[in-house]
């Protein structure tokens, strides 16, 4: 062999050794560590990630798809995000606004001039949707809203609109500014954001952020298909499967507050965003999504109102976290998650149930208690 062929593999080998140098390590597989944990509560199933600035660090599942049957879950199985879905819809309006398209002080009667929208709510900016101070009532199902959400036959965004005339026709629950959880300003938030890009809000987020984040398994409602057994089930309170389809999940109109479903590991991608921000880092590094200042924006929560409910976020401080979290637990009744992300610290933990009610929710926090004892016995990645 001459000297030009022998150089050539010698400079392809030092490329590919540099290359699996400069890759982040296999995340560690726990799915070990919640088979007790399943078995302790009572549940079809869980799952588990850790992640860093670095990325994912751990990812593990344990338990049935469904109850009734044999087949198991797998880390690489979609869960239902239920309100986590709140954040993200909040990230994807912080894209607008940075872009221009939207304003955080857009007012309701500017953003619907031609709706009958009550005096008290004429004066809510799309900032108040997004922190739960817009006035925006917890339970639809006053003057019949809930139902015909449900019986609806449209497109999408038709439905987002059906909820803000439903909504903004009637005086507020609380007077702009106090905090009141809803799913209603998250939907209305939505479709703004819907009215002013003309697309619906699957396709605008999934555009906006799905596609530059990598999370290639995000989609819309209780994942996998009837009869397929090929991802999680969700599970009502009792246990009792509910096979995925229209009755597994909320109304359309709610989409932009509790509708997404995700692996764990593209969980752990957006939720990454959020803590490389806080640290003042971009993501994606070479195609910047958002600034870091403008996602340290999503993390505050507004001085008057009550409450540290940020953009999607609630803010209680732990002792663990060196101080304040960013936590959200999502549930549409058939399913449960949770996340804890410690900016100070450069972490998060991530855990689901498919499965609803008290016994998946303790569930979860035993995950998540479970995953930051862990996480503190190894050393994450810098990022």
């Amino acid at each position: 062999m001459n000297r030009a062929p022998r150089l050539a593999l010698a400079l392809l080998a030092s490329f590919c050794v540099a290359l699996l140098a400069t890759r982040a390590p296999a995340a560690d597989d726990i799915s070990a560590m919640l088979e007790p944990l399943v078995k302790k509560h009572c549940v079809p199933a869980l799952g588990g990630a850790i992640v860093d600035l670095g990325g994912l660090r751990a990812v593990g599942a344990f338990g049935k798809r469904r109850a009734d049957r044999d087949e198991p879950v797998t880390k690489n199985d979609k869960w239902h995000l239920g309100s986590c879905t709140k954040s993200m819809t909040a990230t994807l309006a912080a894209i607008l606004v940075e872009r221009g398209d939207l304003s955080w002080d857009l007012k309701l009667k500017d953003a619907y001039p031609k709706l009958k929208v009550d005096a008290g709510y004429r004066e809510v900016t799309l900032a108040q949707l997004l922190t739960n101070r817009g006035g925006l009532p917890t339970d639809l199902s006053a003057h019949g809203l809930w139902g015909r959400l449900w019986q609806l036959q449209s497109e999408p965004p038709a439905h987002r609109q059906a909820l803000a005339e439903g909504v903004l026709a009637h005086p507020p629950k609380v007077g702009p500014g106090t905090y009141l959880y809803s799913n209603a300003g998250f939907s209305i938030a939505g479709g703004i954001c819907e009215r002013v890009s003309k697309k619906a809000y699957e396709e605008l987020i999934a555009k906006e952020m799905f596609v530059p984040l990598g999370m290639t398994s995000a989609g819309f409602g209780a994942p996998g298909k009837v009869g397929k057994f090929d991802q999680p089930c969700g599970h009502s309170t009792d246990g009792t499967p509910v096979s995925p389809g229209p009755a597994a999940d909320n109304p359309l109109a709610i989409a932009p507050a509790g509708r997404v479903h995700c692996t764990l590991e593209d969980w752990a991608r957006y939720v990454r965003l959020h803590l490389r921000g806080a640290k003042g880092r971009a993501t994606p590094e070479k195609t910047p999504l958002l600034a870091p200042k403008t996602i340290q924006i999503l993390h505050k929560a507004p001085d008057a109102g009550g409450g540290h409910y940020a953009f999607g976020w609630s803010r209680p401080e732990r002792s663990w976290a060196g101080g304040q979290v960013l936590t959200h637990s999502g549930s549409n009744t058939m399913w449960y998650c949770v996340v804890w992300a410690a900016p100070e610290r450069g972490f998060a933990v991530l855990a689901t149930c498919n499965q609803g009610g008290n016994n998946a929710a303790m569930a979860c926090d035993a995950v998540a208690a479970t995953l930051i004892r862990y996480h503190a016995t190894r050393r994450s990645g810098n990022g």
